[in-house]
């Protein structure tokens, strides 16, 4: 009989230990024939990936907490890599989503914004928090353009790439703000609009709603109610900052844009 080290003991001790988390299903990913791949966001373990065996299977009963959008409860027993997904059970399938092209295309492109800027593992509840409001709001029919440009900021803030829009970027003026930098990553004031050929000009209320969509949280909001033209003026210049400062190619939003384009044109 062969014996076994303390070691070994403690690393099998330590493969037994299951976790239930609750957790929203931003992307998944076939592996093999019959599995799956699910990325996890999560409020205590961050953004996770785990093996659902069997997942792929019509009848498996991972197949229903596996879809993209599933809000849930899982539990899952953790790897050094990817964790196991043993069982689940949906809290909020957000049918409606499901059911609307659009609203399903933007809660592709916040889902893989999410899973694109979020680090692996980075535990931050409130940005959980915050997805979850988002696509709830989503769900029930509110502005999804407008939701899904406040989460944007709060995804900017939470990897770093946050502008400034408190102040000038070239001087520190917090006054006479006139409109944004997309070169210089923020609002630019009345006395150094000459400094950048290409500021984008801001009305007192696109200003406004920049401070708003940056700072307020999803959860506080009510009814949104902004002008198409000033929604297009800041979706303009939001995909140019994220062209800037993004790092990442994002299928989910060229698939948006053409939406939306196609929508403009009917």
């Amino acid at each position: 009989m062969k014996t076994r080290t303390i070691k070994q003991c403690r690393k099998e001790k330590v493969n037994l230990v299951f976790e239930k988390v609750e957790g929203f299903i931003l992307r998944t990913q076939d592996y093999g024939e019959t599995h799956k791949i699910v990325t996890i966001m999560t409020p205590s373990l961050g953004k996770i990936g785990a093996v659902a065996r069997g997942a792929k299977k019509a009848k498996s009963r991972m197949a229903a907490i596996t879809q993209p959008f599933i809000h849930g409860s899982y539990l899952i027993q953790p790897g050094n890599n990817l964790a196991t997904l043993q069982q689940g059970e949906v809290i909020t399938s957000f049918r409606k989503i499901r059911q609307d092209i659009v609203k399903t295309a933007y809660a592709s492109y916040i889902a893989e914004l999410t899973d694109k800027l979020l680090d692996p593992k980075k535990y931050n509840p409130f940005i959980y928090e915050q997805l979850l409001h988002t696509i709830s709001f989503i769900d029930e029919g509110k502005d999804a353009e407008v939701l899904t440009m406040i989460y944007e900021w709060k995804m900017y803030q939470e990897s770093g790439i946050s502008p400034v829009i408190d102040r000038c970027v070239f001087c520190g003026n917090q006054h006479s703000l006139k409109g944004f930098s997309v070169r210089e990553g923020g609002t630019i004031c009345t006395y150094c609009t000459a400094k950048d050929e290409h500021l984008i000009y801001l009305s007192e209320t696109l200003l406004k709603l920049f401070h708003l969509f940056l700072w307020i949280k999803i959860n506080r909001i009510g009814n949104i109610s902004i002008k198409d033209e000033n929604k297009n003026i800041l979706r303009t210049l939001m995909d140019q900052y994220y062209d800037q400062y993004g790092g990442f190619y994002l299928k989910s939003k060229r698939f948006l844009n053409q939406m939306n384009k196609w929508s403009d044109f009917n």
